[in-house]
């Protein structure tokens, strides 16, 4: 869901924009930060241990949104008491909750 939240968050805007995105998910972070979702796409979705990489479907959808905005990744620790990250946990848990129903 992570995945799924930035690409909503950023398909949202109408223009490029500069972006700081923060994130409790090292998942999203270190894929983008780090080059390994980009080395995975080069390699036709196949990680560097020789299996298939996860997500290939929002991966997808995500590159040519990085592509359009200029985003910058913070990484926060959740549940440590960061504002907005306390909120969206609040939200998505909220949003769960309904549409489990």
């Amino acid at each position: 869901m992570e995945l799924m939240g930035v690409i909503q968050g950023l398909s949202a805007l109408k223009e490029p924009c500069q972006v700081t995105l923060t994130t409790d998910s090292k998942y999203v972070v270190d894929s983008i930060t780090k080059g390994w979702v980009y080395g995975w796409k080069k390699k036709g979705w196949i990680k560097s241990d020789k299996k298939p990489a996860l997500n290939v479907d929002l991966w997808e959808m995500l590159l040519p949104l990085l592509e359009k905005h200029k985003v910058t990744f913070n990484w926060v620790k959740g549940h440590a008491g960061h504002p907005e990250n306390e909120r969206c946990d609040r939200l998505a848990v909220e949003q769960r909750d309904i549409h489990s129903l």
